[in-house]
């Protein structure tokens, strides 16, 4: 590998590793063989790794404190190159930590031998794998904040506003717009505690633990975690090297929150359409069709509901790599990071386009409104009010109900239109004041408890909500 201005000849494959032989790889070998066009994500991470290991071998006086610093200004180098975009990442040295070492080598000579006394390629693409990750985590989080905070602030504006709540997608009980809003933010608030999780069980340095047996040179892995903002070194070597459960947890933490971002972007489909009426999304975030002048498409949220595919099956794809693999380093693992990677960048575009469209969305209060008081919702507030204000049973109350719905189906009327005579002829303990809980907003009013979908309750969920985000934000959790 050289870099673009350079006409040294870099080093091939065999010259790394192949002191065992006699020639070097057939095409077909190196192309299976190869991870450069994936890994070279992950220089960065590399160079810090490697970074904090030459610090620590010039420390303990594994290597000279001359040939620790030229690794080190080498590598800063090498660093700056790779941010500028400048090095010319060659196949045939396989991966990004041959790479990185041949262009250091370029660079400095003979002291970048030195670099990897003490390590191998499997503890240190474990370390730069579980830093990359890390990272991916706190983008991850920060991205949910902020799709939490759009819809902490839609639902601020619309905790007044009532809807339809549904079961089985069928007309259920009137609920408040902010109120279904905030349940999203719950949601949110759950996936950024599985990336948490996952982040702080990733974050063991397994650098040092080398091949697979740790080394015989004394090393100090305590050094090098503490470097890397690790929490403490793994314990054992074997698991240092082979274990990919980390990744397989961050995995699926994005495969669940990818579902439920689809969840909420499939009511943004539901809700968009003429059938619905519920919300329009701008321009912005929306497509016309080739053909039909009239159309306005949210291929923004379609387009969210298909990546759980993709996430999900990045998943399930490493699972079955992982499956059957015994201790310690298999190349099977070098298939952990293209699904990895690919994942992440789908979530994170799913998030900010779900941020986005949280953000641009407007509603048609009307609409809602018409369709909150369709379909008799407002039948349990009147089964409520025969048990509270006649004494009666739930169940009995629920029998007493369903006959005046169906009194009320029957005239073509809702529950507020229905003679109160007609209700008698049911129960003649019924009076006048059944009417004061008849209406879908009645109904949304009266949801009190805690969790309730009552405006009342829905403003202290939106006041605890920007409180908790405004505290998170100031102390970087």
């Amino acid at each position: 590998m050289t870099d673009s201005s350079d006409n040294n000849t870099a080093p091939s494959t065999s010259q790394m590793w192949g002191g065992r032989f006699q020639a070097g790889p057939s095409a077909v070998m190196e192309a299976i063989n190869a991870s450069i066009d994936v890994d070279q994500r992950m220089a960065e991470e590399d160079i810090a790794g490697s970074l904090a290991h030459a610090a620590m071998l010039g420390a303990t006086g594994i290597i000279s404190s001359e040939d620790a610093a030229a690794i080190r200004n080498g590598l800063e180098q090498v660093r700056e190159e790779a941010r500028a975009g400048k090095i010319a990442w060659s196949a045939a040295l396989e991966d990004v930590h041959m790479n990185v070492e041949a262009r250091l080598k370029e660079i400095i000579g003979e002291p970048a031998g030195r670099l990897h006394t003490a390590r191998s390629r499997n503890d240190q693409v474990a370390t730069d794998f579980r830093l990359w990750l890390r990272a991916a985590c706190d983008r991850i989080d920060a991205a949910l904040a902020a799709y939490q905070s759009a819809l902490v602030e839609q639902a601020e504006r619309h905790a007044d506003q009532v809807m339809p709540g549904f079961t089985h997608l069928q007309t259920a009980q009137p609920v408040s717009l902010g109120h279904h809003l905030l349940s999203y933010v719950e949601v949110a608030a759950r996936d950024r505690g599985r990336f948490a999780d996952a982040r702080k069980r990733l974050n063991e340095s397994p650098l040092g633990c080398a091949a697979l047996a740790g080394t015989a040179f004394p090393i100090d892995r305590e050094m090098t975690a503490e470097t890397l903002g690790f929490d403490r070194p793994m314990q054992n070597s074997l698991d240092g090297v082979a274990a990919r459960d980390f990744a397989l947890e961050v995995l699926s933490a994005a495969a669940i929150c990818a579902v439920n971002l689809s969840r909420f972007a499939e009511e943004i489909v539901l809700w968009c359409t003429r059938r619905f009426g519920f919300a329009q999304l701008s321009d912005a975030w929306s497509t016309g069709s080739s053909i039909m002048p009239q159309k306005r498409n949210p291929d923004a949220a379609e387009l969210v509901r298909a990546k759980p595919g993709r996430i999900i099956g990045s998943l399930v794809g490493l699972l079955t790599v992982v499956k059957g693999l015994p201790l310690a380093y298999s190349k099977d693992l070098q298939e952990d990071k293209a699904p990895v990677f690919q994942a992440i960048d789908d979530l994170e575009l799913a998030i900010a386009a779900m941020t986005g469209m949280a953000s641009d969305m407007s509603f048609n209060p009307r609409a809602l409104e018409a369709a909150a008081g369709e379909a008799y919702s407002d039948a349990t507030d009147l089964a409520d009010w025969v048990v509270r204000e006649l004494g009666k049973p739930f169940r009995d109350a629920h029998h007493i109900a369903g006959s005046i719905v169906k009194a009320a189906e029957t005239a073509g009327v809702p529950l507020a239109q229905l003679p109160l005579a007609d209700m008698q002829n049911i129960d003649p303990a019924i009076d006048e004041r059944v009417f004061s809980v008849l209406s879908a907003r009645a109904s949304m009013n009266s949801r009190t408890s805690l969790g309730g979908t009552s405006p009342v309750r829905v403003r202290e969920q939106v006041a605890a909500w920007k409180r908790r985000l405004a505290a998170a934000q100031v102390s970087g959790v």
